[in-house]
């Protein structure tokens, strides 16, 4: 398999898009949001293009950030958290959402943090039985990114949400489904057949009507996204400051309990 981050796959008006760093269960880098922003642009302005399938490669759709890839950090030495969504992640979030065309996401094993945010801005997902979504920043000392805190939300309420945002609990694929976040179930193995069936009965449709109606949906329900998506990444800025987010990634480097201060 090509070591590429990012794999582009043209199926007659349906342009698919793999994350590809498997051994990693995809977790995202500056190559790979970079990759994947150009990506997601380049199918949203080819007229060819009916409709987006975004996949990963492997066991997982995407665990989410990459904690083992270099940070940005401020001029006074602290990590700046919000750097990378500021470059190219939130871009990735609103290009999906803004998108004249449906995005379908196909999601495996763990939607995970920028992962599962890229998800939730996807029109539609289909997921297998072994698939989970998790959000689980408050674990490290952090908060929710990429648009999950004002997606999710709009997706499942805010009760359910707070809950998973909080608490940082796994959402399996079937109780996913049940809330209304996964829209097709489907056995492991025929994730790729359901999730093409699906982009291929899209790709039938009315193109420019679906367009539209994708429009008027994110003016009734996403008015607000980016100025969001912006908030999030100066919360995160401000978290990469704190104790609690250092003894969150020491203690999981570590594998041991957190002890959190709340400073």
């Amino acid at each position: 398999m090509s070591d590429e981050p990012i794999l582009i796959d043209q199926r007659g008006a349906i342009r698919a898009i793999t994350l590809n760093r498997p051994e990693a269960l995809n977790a995202w880098t500056g190559e790979l949001g970079a990759d994947l922003l150009a990506a997601i642009r380049d199918a949203s302005a080819d007229p060819e293009v009916r409709v987006i399938l975004i996949a990963g490669a492997g066991r997982s759709f995407s665990s989410g950030a990459d904690l083992k890839a270099k940070r940005a950090v401020s001029a006074d030495g602290y990590p700046d958290l919000g750097a990378r969504l500021r470059t190219s992640y939130n871009d990735i979030i609103l290009e999906t959402c803004a998108a004249p065309k449906p995005v379908v996401a196909a999601v495996q094993g763990a939607a995970a943090g920028i992962g599962c945010s890229l998800a939730l801005a996807a029109d539609f997902i289909v997921a297998s039985r072994s698939a989970y979504f998790l959000l689980a920043f408050t674990r490290v000392g952090l908060v929710a990114d990429g648009g999950a805190s004002y997606l999710l939300p709009q997706r499942i309420g805010l009760s359910r949400a707070t809950r998973l945002l909080m608490l940082a609990e796994k959402l399996p694929a079937e109780q996913a489904h049940d809330w209304g976040l996964v829209h097709e179930l489907c056995e492991d193995a025929a994730l790729d057949q359901t999730a093409a069936a699906l982009a291929r009965r899209l790709a039938n449709a009315a193109t420019i009507a679906l367009a539209n109606t994708k429009r008027a949906l994110a003016a009734s329900m996403l008015p607000g996204l980016a100025e969001h998506l912006a908030l999030e990444a100066d919360l995160q800025t401000a978290q990469g400051r704190t104790d609690d987010f250092n003894e969150g990634v020491t203690a999981f480097r570590e594998r041991r309990s957190t002890n959190f201060q709340g400073r």
